[in-house]
């Protein structure tokens, strides 16, 4: 032993002050890592204690302490994610100036430059070995902020399934825009908004008339030449399209176009980020992103910031995999989140949920543009979206004081309450009714409805749901039900302007079990000599089914 004592000293003596230099490393690097250096991961306890170990670079089995051991473990795991992009990392840095450094360095240290944010003091790096940059790291300690994977936009593995009840699910048709109490000559809505389409890239097509549709070239084109490039044609028809059949929210709008997927059709949030820049940037108030990713970064959720400093607001969609789980940026609590409803108002079974869902609007079976002047049928939160972009572009072209924030406000607060009353996980705070939205303060304006017939699984209920959508109160309304055959009249209450009541009946469980389904329908009754503006929406019909046993 004390023969090799004199060869291991030098080593051991040089590999401890590597770890005293690991030490200093500031905190603020290893926030990037999802892991503090003083809290969660590894305590100053265990350092003393030794209790992390690696073997040296000789194989000799010599082991001594590395600080950055468990934090690596950390970084490496995340950028070997099947949802990132390989052999990339998103670095940030603590100023400019560091990260200009960092540049002119990038390529001796055998680094690939990707892409840079300067806003965010953020770059897109590649690399073919990630020890080249923790030694980078190693030697610019004070440099770096924050260090992560750049996660993959796209359709998503589905995380979890939703149990959901079964349901007759209607398609809209061309039918969406008279469903969110859209009337009369909507020609000039949008008229001097800009709304950027974050996609696929938009193709010229008959629905977007005297060159209302710009492009912006950020590295991945303008369009691509796959089928599957419709998808931005598609969202952006919905959102602004002027042509009988493919018809928009808001025909007069400005589109941006900004190309953000691959060949493949998948994105990256660095590229994303980029997009929303760019949409910022060119004055953009509203930007639609019809794609989606399960893992945040602080890329994005810095950018949406930027994006609500500069006034504009985003709206993206929820996601299509029947999840309790948004996608990003929808679950931003910054950005306006989008399900789907289908042309009774039911939220669609794949519609995804969560606490910070903003609204819902149609998203089944809606009439879009597409390549080669095509109008297909188009499904999805992908198409909610962009309903809801044109209807908030519309409410700042009617309203020009209104900020995108508030102008988004007001569509989502003033909207028809579905499934049980008040805002949920399933519907937000409703569905789109850019008629009442538009008319919240008009108190010539009656609009009495039933917003929705909610089924309650748990309880084995039909909840009929009642909202004064007028611009003032209501009273003498008559709402007649029919359950499963047996009709009763109730009166209901008198309504203040936005108010809700609701009237709730059992289900026959034993009829249910032996006729497999039972039809309920309402309708509300107006007093006479009151005119009501949309009593379209004054009756439901909804199917209840017997639930089904899952094999074992």
């Amino acid at each position: 032993m004390k023969e090799r004592m004199p060869f291991a000293m030098p080593i051991v003596g040089g590999l401890v002050l590597l770890a005293l230099v690991l030490f200093v490393l500031p905190d603020s690097l290893f926030s990037g890592f999802g892991i503090n250096r003083h809290a969660g991961g590894v305590s100053e306890s265990e350092r003393v204690a030794g209790s992390i170990k690696t073997e040296d670079e000789t194989g000799s089995g010599l082991a001594t302490f590395d600080p950055l051991a468990a934090q690596w473990a950390a970084l490496m795991a995340r950028l070997g994610s099947k949802n990132a992009r390989p052999n990339e990392t998103l670095l940030s840095f603590d100023s400019a100036e560091a990260m200009k450094a960092f540049l002119d360095r990038a390529d001796e240290a055998g680094l690939k430059i990707l892409g840079k944010i300067d806003a965010l003091n953020m770059v897109r790096v590649g690399y073919d070995d990630l020890n080249d940059l923790r030694d980078d790291m190693r030697a610019h300690p004070g440099d770096y902020a924050g260090a992560g994977p750049n996660y993959l936009v796209q359709i998503p593995t589905v995380p979890s399934l939703e149990n959901r009840p079964e349901q007759r699910e209607v398609g809209f048709d061309d039918g969406a825009l008279a469903f969110m109490g859209v009337k009369g000559d909507i020609s000039t809505w949008g008229k001097g908004v800009t709304i950027a389409i974050l996609d696929t890239g938009v193709t010229a097509h008959p629905a977007f008339t005297n060159g209302r549709v710009t492009s912006i070239d950020i590295g991945m084109g303008l369009t691509g030449t796959s089928d599957a490039d419709g998808h931005g044609t598609a969202v952006a028809s919905l959102a602004g399209g002027g042509m009988t059949g493919a018809a928009g929210v808001a025909p007069a709008a400005n589109l941006l176009s900004i190309r953000v997927t691959d060949s493949d059709g998948v994105s990256d949030l660095f590229t994303l980020a980029q997009g929303i820049q760019t949409a910022v940037d060119a004055g953009a108030k509203v930007i639609n992103i019809s794609l989606g990713a399960y893992n945040d970064s602080s890329v994005l959720s810095r950018m949406i910031d930027y994006a609500d400093r500069h006034g504009s607001i985003i709206v993206a969609a929820a996601g299509n995999d029947q999840s309790s789980t948004m996608t990003w940026p929808a679950a931003n609590p910054l950005v306006i989140s989008v399900g789907a409803v289908d042309a009774v108002g039911q939220q669609v079974s794949f519609s995804n949920s969560g606490e910070n869902l903003s609204a819902t609007a149609p998203g089944l079976g809606l009439n879009a543009a597409w390549p080669g002047g095509q109008i297909v049928s188009f499904d999805g939160t992908s198409g909610s979206a962009p309903l809801m972009s044109g209807a908030i572009a519309s409410m700042l072209s009617l309203n020009p004081k209104l900020t995108a924030r508030q102008a988004a406000s007001l569509v989502t607060t003033y909207s028809a309450d579905a499934g049980a009353p008040g805002p949920d996980p399933r519907y937000g705070n409703g569905t789109v009714d850019i008629g009442y939205a538009l008319n919240f303060g008009n108190t010539a304006y009656l609009d009495p409805s039933i917003s929705s017939q909610y089924f309650h699984p748990d309880e084995n209920s039909m909840e009929f749901v009642v909202q004064n959508r007028s611009g003032s109160g209501v009273s003498s309304l008559t709402l007649d039900i029919n359950a499963a055959g047996v009709s009763q009249s109730i009166a209901v209450p008198f309504l203040q302007a936005g108010e809700r009541w609701s009237y709730t009946v059992p289900i026959d469980q034993a009829r249910l079990t032996t006729e497999t389904q039972l039809q309920y329908s309402s309708r509300l009754r107006l007093p006479a000599g009151l005119t009501d503006v949309n009593p379209g929406n004054n009756g439901k019909m909804s199917v209840v089914f017997k639930p089904t046993v899952a094999a074992p």
